[in-house]
């Protein structure tokens, strides 16, 4: 699987492809081959979210279609930058239990391209599935403008 790897202010990324859509991105150096266009641009876009340029991302990523996972990722990417929703939002939003949201959020395979870190606890609170746990949650909402609660 190809993939590029990047330095990012939150440590450094691999962002891996699988048949011409991004499927992971890890909290690792662990670049593949040389870099196709579509991971090129991915971390373009990541480079710019990170300089405060870019408030959604414009990649084709591999993500179930459908089912609740499908729903709780569709969810979690409709969340603007700089806004939070809570595990109890989503899973009114998706018809799915906070718990199973929170789950999904856990597993996530794309973190910060699919923003888990906008899915929060009452006390913006809560495990993050990327590199440095709560800490990076906290400084990615920071960096977005979040009010943190």
């Amino acid at each position: 699987m190809p993939a590029a790897a990047m330095l990012s202010p939150v440590g450094r990324l691999t962002v891996s492809e699988s048949g011409g859509r991004v499927e992971r991105v890890r909290w690792e150096n662990a670049p593949h081959g040389i870099p196709t266009p579509l991971l090129k641009e991915a971390v373009a876009q990541l480079h710019a979210y990170f300089a405060g340029e870019l408030t959604g991302f414009d990649l084709p990523l591999a993500l179930p279609d459908d089912g609740p996972e499908g729903a709780v990722y569709r969810a979690m990417i409709g969340i603007p930058r700089g806004s939070t929703k809570s595990y109890g939002d989503l899973a009114g939003l998706t018809g799915s239990s906070a718990r199973a949201v929170g789950q999904i959020c856990g597993r996530n395979p794309m973190p910060i391209l699919v923003p888990c870190h906008r899915v929060v606890g009452a006390s913006v609170s809560g495990h993050y599935s990327g590199g440095g746990g709560a800490a990076t949650k906290h400084w990615l909402l920071a960096h977005e403008g979040a009010t943190l609660i």
